[in-house]
């Protein structure tokens, strides 16, 4: 196969994804879920015209005057008769505006004296939420393939649902391979360097909504490779280190000899340019990671998570933001390369700088690095100030 772009290599890995089949799940539960289903509303919102402030609700052609109180409504409470001519209630915020009524005055412009209450002149709908104000039965409230946060689930909740139909999570089955990782509190031999990149990517995993099983790392063996390999459970495998053509690199051998059809075989790249991804024989999907750090979570920004939202039914989150550059760069060379950058947000712009050292095994530049800056293939040199396509990733 030949080199592919970025953007084919994606398009053929999500090509052979579908959304998994649904689950009803308590709206408590539904934080990060995406939505099998269209949320309606059932009623209006408000279902009665409401007080926005405390005070007093009147007839504005009785303002202004002397008012006589007949009653009180509150939130949850409302008054039970129509008011009359000359007639005021006491209404506090949310409570439903009384039959008669059709403004209320605020507190602070009111003045009290026993039964009765003296009113300034107000307009008709003065302080009112209508009726349907924030929505109307029937409205469509929350579409198919959204993704619940707070703000949405607050509003699900306003429809009165207590259930959501979404997609089932995809379940990630990780392991890192290569004799030369170990895992912290084991201690490294002295040709040997903590597990870095598949812990972070088990992270990354998780934010993204999936659920991730994270196996032990393989030795450097194709017999282990494959039995790890067939063993591994889930939607997804996927693998970190390995990937590549080297004496020890098994990862591809290992999943030739369970059947794999190689769709995306290397992308065109920089870093991650042994990324392969397939479809083994018994059905699962398999996307290879390299083992480099810097690599592995790049192409996990640009493949793995796509194909997460995939099985969950949302369209890819890539949403990439014009940048301006801090510093010249020189011309790419033939692979799109995603450069680790630091955003700043100055004035009206935001401006784009990328570190000095793009070597693929730095996990601290990585740590300091909010955003991935686009350099396409082929690109000429770059002046300070050029306008840049970058990707934020989100940090807390």
């Amino acid at each position: 196969m030949k080199l592919l772009s970025v953007d084919e290599a994606r398009a053929r890995m999500l090509a052979e994804v579908a959304a998994l089949p649904a689950e009803a799940v308590a709206i408590q539960h539904s934080i990060g879920r995406v939505l099998a289903e269209d949320v309606t509303a059932v009623r209006d919102q408000p279902p009665f015209a409401a007080s926005a402030m405390d005070g007093w609700a009147v007839r504005s052609a009785d303002t202004p005057g002397d008012l006589r109180i007949v009653g009180e409504s509150a939130a949850g409470h409302g008054y039970d008769g129509a008011v009359q001519p000359g007639e005021a209630v006491r209404i506090f915020t949310g409570a439903a505006l009384p039959a008669g009524c059709d403004a209320m005055v605020i507190q602070e412009d009111a003045r009290r004296e026993g039964e009765t209450v003296t009113v300034p002149a107000v307009a008709a709908g003065r302080h009112i939420r209508p009726a349907g104000g924030d929505f109307r039965a029937g409205a469509a409230l929350l579409s198919r393939g959204t993704r619940i946060d707070p703000w949405r689930l607050s509003l699900a909740a306003a429809a009165g649902r207590a259930e959501l139909s979404v997609t089932r999570r995809p379940r990630v089955a990780l392991f890192s391979t290569g004799e030369e990782i170990v895992e912290a509190p084991a201690v490294p031999g002295p040709f040997q360097i903590y597990d870095s990149g598949s812990r972070a990517l088990a992270a990354l995993v998780t934010a993204w909504g999936a659920e991730v099983h994270r196996a032990r790392p393989v030795k450097d063996e194709l017999a282990a490779t494959v039995e790890a390999l067939r063993r591994a459970e889930g939607d997804l495998v996927v693998t970190v280190g390995g990937a590549s053509v080297g004496d020890h690199d098994l990862v591809r051998a290992a999943a030739e000899a369970l059947g794999l059809q190689m769709k995306v075989a290397s992308v065109a790249v920089r870093p991650g340019k042994p990324t392969f991804f397939g479809v083994l024989e018994d059905g699962r999907r398999m996307l290879g990671l390299p083992g480099n750090p810097a690599s592995a979570l790049v192409c996990a920004e640009l493949f793995l998570r796509p194909l997460l939202a995939a099985y969950a039914g949302a369209a890819p989150d890539l949403r990439m933001v014009a940048a301006r550059l801090s510093l010249p760069l020189p011309a790419n060379g033939p692979r799109e390369h995603w450069m680790r950058a630091k955003l700043s947000f100055e004035a009206e712009a935001i401006t784009a700088q990328p570190f000095g050292d793009q070597d693929s095994s730095l996990v601290s530049v990585f740590s300091a690095t909010d955003a991935l800056l686009k350099r396409p293939a082929g690109a000429p040199a770059a002046a300070a100030g050029e306008v840049v396509e970058v990707l934020p990733l989100p940090r807390a």
